[in-house]
């Protein structure tokens, strides 16, 4: 693996895809337990506000907090920590493993950026690990707009749908999809099966843990602290 061809590419696109990351088996392992863990706790943590408001459907879980030590295995893998060090630099640092299931017929996730993007300096990394696969027939899809995270905020709804030449990205399961906090993505809307995938967030050094506390949609500025729209966008 050339990492450093790799970390070239994700500064250039805010973004890497790589399929055959992981092993079957231990997606399989992964994938078994977040089936059963949201087989037991079906409900949405966000208010429904902010479900309406940001058309996202998409039910959280931080499977280590929980102490479900195999997503251990996940974060502590040799190729995904030299990636992480070749992207971020030394001293970076890990924030926490979410889950994020969404149900058959949801509407997936609209467009948005994972953090603010008016300090360039600050941003976080999603380390996305899919245990299953995502195509045209599960629906869920991600959509990125390649080289968005050098580009600024997200334009709000009254610039219109057309933001930018979409890559439409079907993740297959053991892959790993590197986001760059600042780039414009979204998920297409879910059809006929449940959709996984467990984000290992992290941040390079003196970045603050908090930097994914507002996200930046194309109608709202969002805090989840403590559920507050920041900004009103449209």
């Amino acid at each position: 693996m050339n990492f450093d061809s790799l970390s070239d590419e994700f500064n250039k696109k805010g973004y890497i895809y790589i399929e055959n990351f992981f092993n079957d088996s231990l997606m399989d392992t992964c994938h078994k337990k977040i089936l059963t863990h949201f087989a037991s706790n079906p409900e949405y943590k966000h208010d429904k506000s902010f479900i309406e408001r940001s058309d996202t459907d998409v039910i959280p879980w931080f499977p280590q907090l929980d102490g479900e030590e195999i997503f251990n295995a996940l974060e502590n893998d040799i190729n995904l920590k030299k990636l992480t060090e070749n992207i971020l630099g030394k001293d970076w640092k890990a924030l926490y493993s979410m889950v994020m299931i969404s149900s058959k017929s949801s509407n997936g996730q609209a467009w948005h950026q994972d953090c603010n993007s008016e300090n360039k300096k600050f941003f976080n990394l999603n380390r996305l690990v899919y245990t299953m696969d995502i195509n045209n027939s599960t629906g869920g899809e991600v959509v990125v707009i390649e080289g968005s995270h050098e580009n600024g905020i997200i334009p709000s709804n009254a610039s219109g749908k057309d933001i930018g030449h979409e890559i439409i990205i079907s993740p297959k399961k053991g892959s790993l999809l590197l986001l760059h906090g600042h780039l414009w993505h979204k998920v297409l809307p879910i059809n006929n099966h449940v959709r996984a995938s467990t984000n290992y967030r992290c941040v390079p050094k003196d970045t603050p843990d908090d930097i994914t506390d507002i996200c930046v949609y194309r109608n709202m500025l969002y805090r989840f602290s403590d559920n507050k729209v920041l900004v009103n966008r449209n």
